[in-house]
């Protein structure tokens, strides 16, 4: 299947449009259209070349996990009427990601190793190697860029700034470490250890709503549970599954999303094996087949799933 770089559609009622780094968002009076496209991001840079299926399996994992977690935090869903599309509630983002981690790997990794031992205000114990699991889970936010870097942020700041008020910002705390415990215990059915993961708010008539997705391997890490404790006892690297893999080929090829460096080519087989782990995660989480969409017609199957949903669609 060709992936899905991009959406132009125009729709009947449609009041805006926005393209983030891997969504293509349909504004309407109070309901959004969300189509996952094959974009991928790392580095907060919009790699050059889609991946064939990885919005449907993102689409469809973060599906599977907002119902599997409504019943502990509200989401903005309404319907999934398409492999690669959602709709739902039109709300106010919140200008922060909350990002809680179990674990001590990626980012907060690389800051302790680089001999940091506060990381977004919370402070880290001594003597921790990569890929050990924390006393408890930490909250390490950051921001909300609408174009380049999102930054570490900590919660004193978030307060100080008035980016978030002091009592949406413990629902935030709340909803988070609620969502964090329940998403444990899904990826540990799936023989799956949760290792850090993000999640976005938003505000719709008053209340305080999961958005965006949750649990996919763009927004989370995940370890094999199977072998976790020998390979952390023998220094050995875990087997995870996230988008770190991609991360790594970056750095190893000279890219970091700095100023002046260049994505290295991405070719067919680096394409293809991006793909392959992606629907890999999908059925190692889910337990089943991912079935690939081959629709030829894609971005038309899409738009006409919108147009028949949208307006049908109850709040």
């Amino acid at each position: 299947m060709e992936a899905i770089k991009e959406t132009n559609f125009s729709f009947a009622g449609q009041t805006g449009f926005y393209r983030g780094k891997v969504r293509d968002v349909y504004y309407f009076e109070d309901k959004i259209a969300v189509v996952a496209t094959d974009r991928i991001s790392a580095f907060d840079v919009v790699l050059p070349r889609a991946i064939p299926y990885k919005g449907q399996v993102l689409n469809q994992i973060a599906s599977l996990n907002l119902k599997a977690t409504s019943d502990v935090v509200p989401n903005w869903v309404l319907s999934t009427p398409d492999p690669n599309v959602t709709i739902g509630h039109r709300c106010e983002p919140f200008k922060v990601e909350m990002v809680i981690r179990g674990y001590l790997a990626g980012h907060a990794w690389r800051e302790y190793k680089a001999g940091r031992r506060v990381v977004c205000g919370v402070q880290l114990p001594e003597g921790l190697r990569e890929n050990d699991k924390l006393p408890e889970p930490i909250i390490t936010p950051t921001t909300k860029a609408d174009e380049g870097h999102d930054e570490d942020i900590s919660r004193e700041e978030i307060l100080a700034k008035g980016i978030v008020s002091e009592q949406d910002y413990l629902t935030l705390e709340r909803y988070t470490r609620t969502l964090f415990a329940r998403g444990t215990e899904l990826a540990r059915e799936h023989g799956l250890i949760l290792v850090d993961t993000k999640y976005e708010f938003g505000k719709y008539d008053g209340q305080v709503y999961l958005i965006d997705e949750i649990h996919t391997p763009d927004s989370s890490r995940y370890f094999y549970s199977e072998g976790y404790t020998e390979r952390q006892q023998k220094g050995e690297p875990q087997r995870q599954l996230s988008k770190e893999f991609v991360r790594q080929w970056l750095i190893e090829n000279g890219f970091q999303g700095k100023e002046g460096q260049r994505v290295p080519e991405m070719t067919d087989e680096v394409v293809t094996n991006i793909s392959e782990r992606y629907i890999e995660l999908y059925e190692v989480f889910t337990g089943g087949k991912f079935l690939k969409e081959d629709d030829h017609s894609v971005l038309d199957r899409i738009e006409k799933h919108i147009n028949d949903n949208i307006f049908t669609t109850k709040n």
